[in-house]
């Protein structure tokens, strides 16, 4: 008789089948991008960030360029309109809401993926998988864009509140939520103090915390 495969085990942590997933929401700046992709490389799970945009052209059949025009921003359908006589191919707003919360449910049916903004924690259900939020000060968030993105301080300075405009009306707008809410989040690192090696110990413990909960299910 064959033997049954033993569960995957982890630091002394028996996993379920499925793995929790992961979301990261951040502030420009907080390296919370790098964040995940530590996280994503420790944990041995697939990041997922511009490769949603793919997803969604995949469903929608609409050209890349036209989706990344309103990916994690809002425009005026005029201008959307004005694109598309350019570009070949109108998309408003709702229509890309529409399959980023069908690729996003998609997504969410596998297990051991980490999903780098998109809002997808509001999309998911309270309590399904881990939420985190990565922000810092914004003298930080400008030190780290002129470090590792070799920005000019002034173009840092814009990019970084450029950024939290546009994604703070994006969630505001797509979801009525604002995006600052802690309770929306089970982790907030504020990385001016807290270092990412830190933030991923820390992570990790939620993993742990999330798998107990799952297996209690089980």
């Amino acid at each position: 008789m064959e033997r049954q495969k033993k569960p995957e085990v982890a630091n002394g942590d028996v996993l379920p089948k499925k793995k929790p997933i992961v979301t990261v929401s951040r502030q420009r700046g907080s390296r919370g991008s790098f964040l995940a992709e530590q996280l994503a490389e420790r944990l041995g799970y697939e990041l997922l960030h511009r490769e949603i945009i793919d997803k969604i052209c995949d469903s929608s059949g609409y050209r890349r360029q036209v989706i990344e025009s309103i990916d994690d921003k809002t425009r005026s359908n005029i201008e959307l309109w004005f694109d598309g006589l350019i570009k070949g191919q109108y998309v408003d707003a709702s229509n890309y809401f529409r399959h980023l919360l069908k690729v996003i449910r998609s997504i969410s049916a596998h297990s051991g993926v980490i999903i780098i903004g998109r809002g997808a924690n509001f999309i998911l259900s309270p309590g399904e998988g881990l939420h985190i939020r990565v922000i810092a000060d914004i003298n930080t968030r400008i030190e780290n864009l002129v470090r590792f993105q070799n920005l000019s301080k002034a173009d840092a300075e814009s990019a970084v509140r450029d950024a939290d405009k546009e994604r703070s009306h994006f969630i505001s707008s797509n979801f009525q939520c604002d995006i600052n809410d802690p309770t929306a989040y089970d982790l907030v690192f504020n990385t001016t103090y807290i270092t990412i090696e830190d933030a991923l110990d820390m992570a990790n413990i939620g993993i742990k915390s999330i798998i107990k909960r799952l297996n209690s299910f089980r």
